[in-house]
């Protein structure tokens, strides 16, 4: 006989409760029934999961082995039962869907128009947010997808890869009182203004890039206003290419990237949560990106 799903649920109580009956009353059981699932999932298996002889019922090699694979199991089967109940609900009423600040809107909306010009019964959410807001968002189960940074390392993170962002540290013409050369350095810049973008995170602890320590700054809420900060004198910073192309070509803006004063690269994806199972447009909206990324890219002055 094949062990069962309630068997494997009451085992994976009982390691993450402490007893039988802590376990029981965690997943609505009697302890008696508790105790006889896993007995039987231990007989059907051939395998001692459980060393009882303490106080605190706890792990063999075995069973911690058995445990590992079996969590995969239980999650996946939790992502597949939601996934069910979102296909009898029919499409989602809407989504929630949160926009970066290094994203280049015009071309970030217009992808989004022409996936949601399909989905009328859909209502799109939108939410700007910097820094840390798009990541808190996601994670305070808020957003059922970002266009933003991340860290690629972060297991919680299922992601596309759609272009990068190229970042310089500029200034308008006359700002500095000294030449301009490849030798600044953070230290020549310190009696000047930066112009940093807020982190619109609400309770992670809030980050700054960038930032030059012991420099007076003035934070803004988006690149398009630290972009006008920076084009009438009243500041320098970190730009994404893309938004000062323009200005650089015309002389408005002066790149001050050199051997000290770096600029950077950001990768921009699309990311949701890997553990979170995802309705039919969801899953559609997901397809359609992966789809678009290599022209979404080309449309983008990077």
């Amino acid at each position: 006989m094949d062990f069962t799903i309630h068997q494997l649920v009451c085992f994976d109580a009982v390691i993450r409760e402490g007893s039988f009956q802590a376990a029981a009353e965690k997943i609505g059981r009697s302890q008696p029934s508790v105790s006889a699932a896993v007995k039987n999932l231990e007989g059907q298996l051939g395998l001692s999961l459980l060393d009882r002889s303490g106080y605190r019922v706890l792990l063999t090699e075995a069973g911690r082995s058995f445990h590992d694979r079996m969590h995969v199991l239980l999650g996946e089967l939790h992502e597949l039962k939601t996934y069910a109940s979102q296909l009898a609900m029919g499409d989602e009423s809407e989504l929630q869907v949160v926009i970066g600040d290094l994203c280049p809107l015009p071309e970030t909306l217009g992808l989004l128009r022409r996936f949601f010009d399909g989905c009328p019964g859909t209502r799109l959410n939108l939410h700007f947010e910097a820094i840390s807001g798009p990541w808190e968002r996601l994670f305070d189960g808020e957003a059922d997808l970002i266009l933003h940074h991340i860290d690629k390392a972060d297991p919680r993170f299922e992601f596309l890869d759609l272009f990068t962002v190229e970042l310089l540290p500029v200034v308008t013409p006359g700002f500095l009182h000294f030449p301009i050369s490849s030798s600044i350095t953070t230290e020549h810049m310190r009696d000047y203004v930066q112009c940093v973008i807020r982190d619109s995170a609400r309770h992670s602890p809030s980050r700054n890039y960038y930032l030059v320590e012991g420099a007076r700054s003035w934070t803004v809420s988006d690149q398009t206003m630290k972009r006008e900060l920076i084009l009438q004198g009243m500041g320098w910073g970190h730009m994404p290419r893309y938004l000062i192309e323009q200005d650089l070509r015309d002389g408005r803006l002066i790149n001050i990237a050199g051997k000290h004063l770096r600029g950077g690269q950001v990768e921009i994806v699309a990311a949701r949560r890997r553990a979170e199972a995802h309705g039919p447009v969801a899953s559609r909206l997901w397809t359609y990106i992966a789809e678009q990324a290599a022209s979404f890219a080309s449309t983008i002055l990077l």
